[in-house]
């Protein structure tokens, strides 16, 4: 697939979001029932019973995008202004997969001796709320993040999720119920090897172990994350190891699964070589895997294996648009006031559960040419373009928010 850059800058001249009207605005009485004097009577209304701004506002189907631009991509810390073609591009995401409205909200200026000032952070968000179902935070960095979405949570009345954290992991979660099926493992005997121990790692590792997985070792840029370990955060601390070993490639050995959510060009083949038999590899990094699918073929040959990266150019792709605009819609449906554990492992089990349904839409297949859609190795979670998801996950999650 050859992307040209005149190509890609044409598609975001002005910005990639619309705003369109839902009701006529063409004669007097249009204008007089849009705006004064009939919307004086809504806001009446609304006033007089403040769960209806639910029914009379864009607020039920309306998403606010946060960032300060600490972390975007793999881009880094660029900032709120240089942000925006993501958030924009990410609006587009909820529109096209999960039919919601969503906005960009980048916040400059909350920062403080060059640090991220959380409690000026959750200030403004929290001024911010009233228009919006849910507030999606996206791409604030470690450990910030995790604050300040837990005291979002707890002070605001409708849904937080912060996608860095737990969309991708929600995904790997549903890679890995599948992963586990073909492969015949039990979750609680796998050993398994997160690289990266940012947001996306660290809730990897909290989701995981919430569904039984016993033993993962954790690395960062210094290595394993140990008890001998004294320079960690006490979201890091809450996954040390107890091991002699060190190093990447020593964390590798006798792995089942190694799981990538740092950069690229990490995983040597002679690693993978060093994996349990029916190893699974997520090389996640964008858009350079920690490995290549082509390394590890040649690494494993004729052996079985799993092989998933965040690309969309090979099979099984991890990404998180496979699960932010499904269970923001289910949690709105559901009226949700946040997004429990109990929902994101719903999206989950909904996820894998879909991957297995041998009914693949024929429009899922013209998407992709000649790619087979069959339950195995190169087929262990949907595509993005299969619309069966916008029923099946929302469904899920607003299931599991009654329930």
């Amino acid at each position: 697939m050859e992307i040209t850059n005149e190509e890609i800058f044409k598609a975001h001249e002005n910005g990639k979001l619309n705003v369109e009207l839902k009701t006529p605005l063409n004669t007097q009485k249009d204008l007089a029932i849009a705006y004064t004097p009939g919307v004086a009577k809504v806001c009446t209304k609304i006033y007089e019973n403040p769960d209806s701004v639910y029914d009379y506002t864009n607020k039920s189907n309306t998403i606010a995008i946060v960032t300060d631009g600490s972390a975007v991509l793999g881009l880094g810390d660029i900032g709120a202004s240089a942000s925006i073609p993501v958030m924009e591009g990410k609006a587009a995401l909820f529109k096209r997969f999960g039919d919601l409205n969503a906005w960009p909200v980048p916040i400059e200026n909350v920062r403080k001796d060059g640090t991220l000032d959380v409690e000026k952070f959750i200030e403004i968000v929290k001024a911010i709320s009233p228009m919006y179902g849910g507030i999606n935070l996206e791409d604030i960095k470690a450990p910030e993040c995790f604050e300040i979405e837990d005291r979002l949570e707890k002070d605001l009345d409708i849904p937080v999720f912060h996608d860095d954290q737990w969309g991708t992991a929600i995904i790997v979660l549903a890679a890995m119920k599948n992963y586990i099926i073909l492969s015949n493992k039990k979750i609680e005997e796998l050993k398994i090897v997160i690289n990266g121990a940012g947001a996306a790692g660290i809730r990897i590792a909290d989701m995981l172990k919430t569904e039984g997985v016993n033993m993962i070792f954790m690395v960062d840029s210094k290595g394993i994350i140990s008890n001998e370990r004294s320079d960690v955060n006490e979201f890091k601390a809450r996954h040390k190891i107890e091991t002699t070993k060190s190093t990447l490639s020593e964390a590798m050995e006798d792995a089942d699964v190694f799981i990538g959510v740092s950069k690229g060009n990490v995983v040597s083949k002679e690693m993978v070589k060093k994996m349990n038999d029916y190893p699974a590899i997520f090389a996640m990094a964008n858009p350079t895997p920690e490995i290549y699918p082509e390394d590890v073929k040649e690494a494993l040959g004729d052996k079985s294996y799993v092989m998933a990266t965040g690309r969309s150019d090979y099979p099984n792709q991890i990404n998180n648009v496979l699960g932010f605009p499904y269970i923001f819609k289910g949690a709105l449906d559901a009226r949700a006031k946040n997004i429990t554990m109990e929902m994101k492992v719903a999206a989950a089990e909904a996820l894998a559960e879909l991957a297995r349904d041998e009914k693949i839409p024929e429009e899922v297949k013209e998407s992709y040419g000649d790619r087979e859609f069959i339950f195995g190795d190169n087929y262990i979670i949907p595509t993005p373009f299969d619309p069966r998801l916008i029923d099946v996950i929302s469904k899920a999650v607003e299931n599991a928010a009654k329930n």
